[in-house]
């Protein structure tokens, strides 16, 4: 069902000074800068081999990041796997015994299509399931 890890996901509170500590000190690139609405979160693209870190800063005080750091803190957030087909990933999940957040793909950073399983049927780990074109 996976193809690849597609990209690690970091909650951060502050965006810019995080983009300093991965540009300037481990000198990756940031490629590009997304505000997805739906998910109250901006978001930082820095490729690193055929992957990417992704940085996450919450738009919203009430935001999914902001919940989460508020929580637990900033730091790794998610891991996303790439499938070929999202609609049969999640069906194969959910067959499986795993809980999905996501039932249904919603879109993602990247143009990505997205669906959650849920971290207590993941060994505590967000898994994201991810699309691409």
């Amino acid at each position: 069902m996976v193809v690849k890890v597609d990209h690690i996901g970091i909650a951060v509170k502050d965006l810019k000074k995080a983009l300093k500590f991965y540009e300037e000190i481990l000198g990756l690139k940031c490629e590009n800068t997304e505000v997805v609405e739906e998910q109250k979160v901006k978001v930082a693209f820095l490729p690193i081999g055929d992957t990417e870190v992704e940085l996450l800063e919450s738009t919203e005080a009430n935001g999914p990041i902001a919940k989460y750091i508020e929580k637990r803190g900033e730091g790794v957030q998610h891991i996303a796997y790439r499938v070929d087909d999202i609609e049969k990933a999640i069906e194969e999940m959910k067959e499986k015994g795993i809980r999905m957040i996501d039932e249904k793909p919603r879109y993602g950073a990247g143009g990505a299509k997205i669906a959650f399983a849920h971290p207590k049927d993941t060994y505590g780990v967000l898994v994201e399931l991810c699309e691409r074109d």
